[in-house]
């Protein structure tokens, strides 16, 4: 449960923060339900929703049959109609299963009923390597979704972004992915206890101030980095940038924090081609291409699949060493 530390802010942990936040969009807006597998009694497969039901009953937390197309769809239903659905589902690899529901009418219902139909939902998933799930429970797709026109996506980093981001994504007009990463539901950190508090989507937390090199990095890696800047200070001054949203992209904090120091680290856990790291140096380039000292790297994935071989699986993740060797490339 989460420590009280002074009146204002908590010391709690990724996955409490996201129960508070539903516990708290629940209280405040009868409207909200949260629907997907095993959400209700067994508290959900990473305990998220644990005790929720108890408290909010089975109308407004619903298991539902193992069938991604049809709750995912009957959530784009409800949010069509008003309600405010926080539909879960398990692994982001499954979410290839309900793409025709979030692709083709999640996302474009809005603009093809011009304007006059909110899409108030909210989809959560887990994604992310590192505990020998093999491939199928395993892969970071937000990319995806924040190429796609018409959805917002965001992927926290801290106690205090997973609460503040997912009051103001259940309190949005439009669809919003929110991705979380599986291995960093016990990091702790500070949260706002106000049930007020909440986060713009789109917009970047600078974590660390520095002046030699600017890391822009997502999820699990936001902490790797600054456990590394930590261990470089006195050598190399870092700069730890959260995007925190990946769509819409805070473009302006990361070029502000790259003029400043003439170098770009992007570390993401997603496949390297054509993905977020490309998107972030691209718009880098675009707007502050004579503030580089030096060619931005990328750190993520090979093009490849996560292997359920720990030994290799430990190969293909990004760690913080790998942010390190970027590091001393650019610099």
């Amino acid at each position: 449960m989460a420590q009280a530390t002074d009146q204002r802010t908590a010391t709690t942990t990724f996955r409490e923060a996201i129960r508070t936040a539903l516990r708290e969009e629940m209280e405040r807006d009868d409207g909200v339900f949260l629907m997907g597998e095993d959400v209700g009694d067994y508290g959900g497969v990473f305990e998220v929703t644990q005790g929720l039901a108890d408290e909010f009953g089975e109308e407004r937390v619903r298991d539902t049959p193992i069938s991604e197309a049809g709750f995912v769809g009957a959530g784009v239903g409800a949010a069509a109609t008003g309600m405010r659905p926080v539909v879960e589902v398990m692994f982001s690899d499954f979410l290839g299963v309900s793409a025709e529901q979030m692709l083709n009418q999640m996302a474009k219902m809005r603009y093809m009923f011009g304007g006059k139909t909110d899409m108030g939902i909210t989809i959560r998933t887990t994604e992310g390597g590192g505990m020998g799930a093999a491939s199928q429970h395993s892969g970071t797709l937000h990319t995806w979704f924040a190429h796609f026109p018409g959805i917002k996506a965001v992927a926290p980093a801290t106690p205090e972004a997973a609460k503040g981001l997912l009051k103001s994504a259940i309190r949005s007009d439009d669809p919003v992915m929110f991705f979380e990463d599986k291995m960093i539901y016990e990091r702790e950190g500070e949260m706002p206890t106000d049930a007020d508090f909440t986060l713009p989507i789109g917009e970047a937390s600078v974590e660390r101030e520095g002046e030699d090199v600017t890391v822009v990095a997502t999820q699990r890696l936001v902490g790797e980095s600054l456990s590394l800047a930590d261990e470089l200070e006195g050598d190399v001054s870092v700069e730890v940038v959260d995007p925190r949203s990946l769509y819409p992209l805070d473009t302006d904090a990361i070029v502000e924090s790259v003029e400043k120091t003439g170098r770009l680290v992007v570390a993401d856990e997603s496949p390297l081609s054509y993905g977020t790291h490309a998107e972030v140096v691209a718009r880098v380039v675009e707007s502050g291409f004579f503030s580089l000292d030096a060619p931005p790297q990328r750190v993520g994935v090979p093009d490849t699949h996560i292997p359920f071989s720990p030994p290799l699986e430990d190969e293909v993740l990004p760690q913080a060493a790998d942010v390190r060797t970027a590091i001393d490339r650019v610099v």
